[in-house]
Formats: C-alpha cells, sequence, structure tokens
C-alpha cells in the first residue's frame, strides 16, 4: 500500500476548454498493466469543454451542480448530482456546468497503450 500525495489543482487550457476548468488527478496507472484514470473536474458556470472524443471511453459521474452532456449532436442530457453517463470509443462529446451554477464531477477512463490517443480533441 502506498499513500499518494496530492497533486496541485490544474487549470484545463482554453484551447480545449470554453470558461474557467480545473482538474485535480486522483488516480492514475501506478503499476505495468495498469490502465484506469480518475480525476475530479470542477467547471465554473457556463463552462465546457469543446468537442472530444477518448480512445477507450469515458465515464462521468457528477457529484455537484448540473452537468449538460451532449454526444454527436444529439440533445443535450441534463445529468444531476448521483447520476452517471458513459461515452463509448470514439464518441464525439462535450460536457460542462449549467450557465448558472458550479459544476464538478469525476471522470474515469482507460489509459491506451499509446497516451496520446487517450482523447483527441475536435
Amino acid at each position: 500500500m502506498k499513500l499518494q500525495s496530492k497533486k496541485p489543482t490544474v487549470k484545463n487550457p482554453a484551447t480545449q476548454f470554453t470558461g474557467d476548468v480545473w482538474v485535480d488527478m486522483i488516480g492514475v496507472p501506478q503499476d505495468e498493466g495498469q490502465r484506469a484514470s480518475t480525476a475530479r473536474v470542477q467547471f465554473s458556470p457556463g463552462a465546457r469543454s469543446n468537442w472530444h472524443s477518448h480512445g477507450l471511453g469515458q465515464t462521468i459521474h457528477v457529484t455537484e451542480g448540473v452537468a449538460w452532456i451532449q454526444a454527436g449532436g444529439g440533445e443535450v442530457l441534463e445529468v444531476h448530482p448521483g447520476q452517471t453517463v458513459y461515452t463509448a470509443p470514439g464518441e464525439e462529446h462535450w460536457h460542462g456546468a449549467s450557465p448558472d451554477a458550479f459544476m464538478e464531477h469525476l471522470v474515469m477512463m482507460d489509459i491506451p497503450d499509446d497516451p496520446s490517443t487517450a482523447t483527441t480533441w475536435l
């Protein structure tokens, strides 16, 4: 067992997000063969990601506020605390906060053998 040190909160780049978005990495692969990555992401009101996809998919679990999530030009889902959304590998989507409140979610995803393919920004 190993207690992990807390990593600093990082503001996500404006090239990938609109508005202010911060990420805290919770868990990353520690040993050979592991792929799981988990992060806590906080969005200011109205902030959102740009369109993107994930090579091995992504699970989003809302913990605070109201998230808006859209995939492939479909309907915008309103997701509340305690609800979870899964985006399939390669599914183009965006996610962010409703315009009137902060939003926080956890993201869980597996990192591919080539980490540069984990997220493709469109």
